[in-house]
C-alpha cells in the first residue's frame, strides 16, 4: 500500500498523521489504546481530510480534545515503513466518506 501524506497534528512535527492510500482509503496514525483496532487522535487532525470528504468511520469524542477512531489495523509492511510510527502509536485504515451537509441542496 502506498501512502500520500495529508497532514499531521503534532507540536514536534511528527504524528498523529493522516494519509490517503492508493486503495481509496484514509490511513490514520494515532496513539495506541487497549484495543488493536482503535486509536486516539486529536480533534485537529481531521482538518487534513480532502475537500468534500470525511473519515468514513464514527469518531467518539473523549471530552478532552481527542477522538477515538476504530478501523482496520494497518499491517502492510510497505505502509508501516512509510509511516515510521513510534512504539506508542498505531494506525488504522478507514473508508473515505463523502461529506453530506444538512444545509446542502438535495441531489435526489
Amino acid at each position: 500500500m502506498q501512502l500520500r501524506f495529508l497532514g499531521g497534528d503534532s507540536k514536534s512535527g511528527g504524528s498523529p498523521t493522516l494519509y490517503a492510500s492508493d486503495q481509496g482509503s484514509y490511513v490514520v496514525q494515532g496513539w495506541r489504546t487497549d484495543t488493536c483496532d482503535t486509536i486516539e487522535i486529536p480533534h485537529g487532525l481531521i482538518r487534513y481530510v480532502q475537500p468534500d470528504t470525511c473519515l468514513g468511520a464514527v469518531l467518539r469524542d473523549t471530552g478532552h480534545g481527542t477522538f477515538m477512531l476504530t478501523g482496520l489495523p494497518v499491517t502492510d509492511p510497505d505502509a508501516l515503513a512509510q509511516m515510521k510510527a513510534p512504539a506508542h502509536e498505531a494506525s488504522v485504515e478507514v473508508p473515505i466518506g463523502q461529506e453530506i451537509r444538512p444545509d446542502a441542496a438535495s441531489s435526489r
